[in-house]
């Protein structure tokens, strides 16, 4: 899979689909989480949202070149509250994504902090750009 741009028209595009046809109108009770995914010279980064969870209930995967993301987010419901709205999905999530041929699956590293995780996946060192210095008079 190749890691492409991402523009708020594109979002605008799938929620019209979304809305016209009905389609994926889950429960508030599946989720998935929303993703940055990004590349500076040096690596590939994914941060996901996952606001309200531990990092004990998260699992991160790396394998054939695809990185997943697992976890769990436990109800908070509370049975003397009437809920107006209820859009905080709860439940299982799983969340792949095919890494490009340059990781370096070895140097994957992870952080999560104030309910955002942060993958680290670094670029290949023979796979990064370099500057040639031309030698001669």
């Amino acid at each position: 899979m190749t890691l492409m741009t991402y523009t708020p028209f594109d979002r605008q595009i799938d929620q019209l689909f979304n809305d016209t046809l009905g389609l994926l109108k889950q429960p508030a009770t599946a989720w998935t989480p929303r993703c940055n995914v990004y590349e500076d010279a040096e690596r590939f980064v994914v941060e996901a949202a996952l606001p309200g969870m531990d990092a004990k209930d998260i699992d991160i995967q790396v394998e054939d070149s695809v990185l997943t993301l697992t976890g769990e987010r436990k109800p908070t419901d509370k049975p003397e509250r009437t809920y107006l709205a209820k859009e905080i999905g709860t439940g299982t999530f799983s969340r792949s994504f095919t890494l490009p041929l340059n990781v370096d699956q070895g140097k994957v590293a992870a952080s999560y902090k104030q309910g955002v995780l942060v993958i680290e996946l670094p670029k290949r060192e023979e796979t990064k750009p370099r500057r040639i210095t031309i030698e001669g008079e």
